[in-house]
Parts: C-alpha cells; structure tokens; sequence
C-alpha cells in the first residue's frame, strides 16, 4: 500500500502519513453544486483528480496507452490489472509531473500528449469519508482501491516531488505491506489519521506479504502472482458485497460512548453518512467502530477497529452526551498533532 508523508508546516494533517490524494481541480471535471446530494458520489472528475494528485504526488502515472484503452478497459471491472500501463522514460514524466504540479499544463493535455487517457476505469470506489460535521474544516472525500500490475518490474520505495516551485507537500512516499502500516501506526512511530488506519486494516485482512516475498523490486514468479492475484479478487469481492456495495459507502464519524481503559477511550460509530447527506439512502458501516485511546495530555495515542456489537452498553444518545464528546474530540484532534509528531520523531530517534 503506498502512503506519503506530509510536510509538517502544512496545516492539514501535519506530518501524518495519508494515501495520494487532494483538491479536486476545474481542469479535472464538472462538479454539482456544493449543496447538491450529487457532489458526494464517484464520479468522472474525482477519478481524474485522483490519478492525476497520484501523479503529482508520488511520480506514479496511471495511464493507459490510448491505442490499448478499449481493450484494458473491458477487464476494468477486475482486480487483474494488465501491464499496458504507459511507459515514460524518466526525464520527461519527471518534466511532465512539474508541468502539471505548476499548472503550465492540464494535466489530460499532457498525458494524451504522451499518447495516453488516465485510467480511470481501473479505479474501484472503497468508501467516501465526511469529517464530523462538529470540525471547523470538513472535507468529503472518495477513497479507491488500484492495483498495479503484479508483473510490472518495480516501482521505487521512495519517490520524490517537485521541489523547485517550493509547493512541496509531502516529504517522502513509500510501499509498504498494510499490516506494517498499522504496527509502525501502533509503536507511535509514524501518524495516521482515522480514515487511513480504518482503511488499512480492512486491508489488511486481505492483502498479506507472501513469506517468501521481500518486497523488493524482483518480479514474482508464477506461483506467487497466482496467490496474490487471489488476494486482490477476494478483496475486490468484499468490496462490492452489500446494497449499497461497501464500497459505496460514506462515512462520518459519530461519537457512540466513551470508556476508560488505560486512559479515556471514545468509541466512534461508522454508521452515519454525515449531516449533508441527512435523509438520502447513503449509509455507512454499521457493523464496525473505531477505537480512538487518549492518554492525559499526551492526546490521542492510538486506534483500534472492532465490532459494533461488542460494544458493551447502550451508547450515547442523549445530546448533552454527544454536544460534550463533540467538544472533546474537537479539542483532542485539533491540538494534538504536534505532539503526536514530537512522539513519532521520537522514536524514529531511538530507532535510527
């Protein structure tokens, strides 16, 4: 799974490791308006705003070839991505990422320039997120699952950013298997923020390192292409299980109850879709929960997902209960990363 890092003068999500991904640019694709139900659903500007912050971000360019699109664009619906991804030499993608990072050209001018059309196709919705309706800044943003083609000959560890326009925005993107995301989430030693930890521990359950598997840049043989292949569709299935799929599904985080073990434990619901979206059919995940831990002044310190139905007790359903956790986790989220980054620079110290 890639995550970059983001800078820590920025002022959304400071230090803190997150997927690829950004603003949505008129150049991407008509949006509806910001009151419309409509502008929270997948659609043809989010995907191209996704492949294109990809691009910018990490060095990655999901496109096709434009004489192979009809083709790939038949088996778009699989895991089973193929390997006519458009192939660049590395000086004009890396001129091409600053173009386009610098806005001196669209950034669908420049890939059919290259004989290529993003591929949108292979995108696969994996849930909309809406920030608690309770923070000042709110964002509602559609998640994907992509798979690389698992005989591509490598994509670099660390992928580095344009630097020269000084709008850098993250420090550094690597690849690592889900499951070592969440341990190095665990041992403070990196930040992540709800969305991603949940996410990543979805996949987690179906997406795992081979043992035999380094996670270099060698190619895998035929055995374990087969294997992860398996992976991938099982977790695509999961994906598109339910009405609505679970992967149509938006999620705002509500607080459900809070508890005191080895510090205060607030226990947010998955199942709201989010204010905006009061009285349509959207749903959320109503069987599962984030565990959020705060330990004294030291902010938050960790999460957990489990089960709505070991949650012990009723909930929170009164307002005053909920106004209060509301304040609370307003208060925890917004003034604590700093010091959770001092934590993770910490122990990053004590490793190196």
């Amino acid at each position: 799974i890639l995550l970059l890092r983001r800078v820590h003068h920025t002022t959304s999500f400071a230090s803190a490791h997150v997927f690829p991904g950004g603003h949505i640019d008129p150049e991407d694709g008509p949006l509806p308006a910001r009151e419309d139900v409509r502008v929270h659903e997948d659609g043809p500007a989010y995907r191209v705003g996704a492949i294109r912050e990809c691009f910018e971000e990490s060095g990655i360019l999901l496109a096709r070839d434009r004489d192979t699109k009809d083709a790939a664009s038949a088996s778009s619906s699989s895991s089973s991505s193929s390997s006519l991804l458009l192939r660049l030499d590395e000086g004009e993608r890396d001129r091409g990422r600053k173009a386009v990072h610098d806005k001196s050209i669209g950034f669908k001018e420049w890939v059919g320039k290259q004989g290529g059309v993003p591929d949108t196709g292979s995108l696969h919705p994996f849930t909309r997120w809406l920030t608690p309706g309770n923070l000042p800044k709110r964002f509602s943003t559609q998640m994907y699952l992509y798979f690389l083609p698992l005989a591509h000959p490598g994509i670099p560890q660390t992928l580095h950013i344009p630097t020269s326009d000084g709008g850098v925005e993250h420090t550094e993107a690597q690849f690592l298997p889900a499951a070592e995301w969440l341990d190095l989430a665990k041992a403070d030693k990196i930040i992540l923020f709800p969305p991603q930890f949940f996410l990543l521990d979805i996949v987690a359950d179906f997406l795992k390192p081979l043992p035999s598997h380094g996670g270099g840049d060698e190619r895998l043989g035929g055995g374990a292409l087969e294997m992860l292949q398996a992976q991938r569709d099982r977790l695509l299935d999961f994906a598109k299980t339910g009405v609505p799929s679970w992967g149509e599904r938006c999620i705002s985080p509500t607080p459900l109850k809070k508890e005191k073990v080895k510090g205060k434990v607030l226990i947010m619901a998955l199942d709201e879709p989010g204010p905006e979206l009061e009285g349509s059919d959207r749903k959320g995940d109503a069987e599962r929960v984030i565990w959020v831990q705060f330990k004294g002044k030291e902010g938050t310190s960790g999460f957990r997902v489990g089960w709505r139905r070991d949650v012990d007790g009723d909930g929170l359903d009164s307002s005053e209960n909920r106004e209060y956790l509301d304040k609370k986790m307003t208060k925890r989220m917004g003034e604590t990363v700093d010091e959770s980054m001092q934590r993770a620079l910490r122990g990053k110290k004590e490793n190196l």
